[in-house]
């Protein structure tokens, strides 16, 4: 018997600097002849919705799951900011659950079946990967409902600019979810580039 898979919608982020890459775009760079941000949406793509908060010419042409673009204002605010802006770009009535992940983890794929996997049993709680001793809260899949009252929250008392994830989630409850090792291993220097086999101007 086939277990559907449970209703989700996905958020991208793909707008930070690159500062330890000298500015180059982790969303343009290439793995096995794709870039990360299409292997990212080449995962997500059964959401029902896919939003990447980031700038669109990081897209060499069409993307999985169709997504929409959206920036989070003012650019560069922080991962927070852009996943509020991200957040609120999707639709309403938004399905049970988001998922939310950053564009430059090259193994994202079996991270996010482990998730959805583990989110058909249901239940209310909000699930994040654990990887290497540590849970990775941009690598995720929140209950919707919760991930908007967390940013009700926020915004109600002023704004999500420069507001660590930790202090944006912090109402949501979570549970960590075991992922395959190395699956949240993401690309933040040249170094872990090559050790993740991603291609090196």
């Amino acid at each position: 018997m086939t277990v559907r898979k449970p209703r989700f919608d996905a958020v991208v982020l793909a707008g930070g600097r690159s500062s330890r890459l000298g500015g180059v775009p982790k969303a343009g760079l290439v793995l096995d002849g794709a870039t990360l941000l299409e292997r990212t949406c080449t995962a997500l793509r059964q959401a029902e919705s896919l939003t990447i908060v980031g700038p669109q010419g990081d897209a060499s042409g069409p993307l999985a799951g169709e997504p929409s673009f959206v920036r989070e204002e003012p650019a560069f605010a922080g991962p927070a900011a852009a996943l509020v802006a991200g957040f609120a770009a999707g639709p309403v009535p938004r399905a049970p659950w988001c998922a939310v992940v950053a564009c430059d983890m090259p193994r994202i794929a079996g991270l996010v079946e482990a998730l959805l996997e583990e989110a058909t049993g249901g239940g209310t709680t909000s699930l994040v990967a654990f990887d290497d001793g540590r849970e990775q809260p941009l690598a995720a899949l929140y209950r919707s409902e919760d991930l908007a009252g967390a940013i009700d929250l926020i915004l109600a008392t002023g704004s999500a600019d420069n507001l660590s994830m930790r202090s944006l989630l912090a109402s949501v409850r979570t549970r960590p979810v075991p992922v395959p090792p190395g699956t949240t291993h993401d690309v933040d220097t040249w170094a872990d580039a090559r050790a993740l086999g991603v291609d090196v101007p």
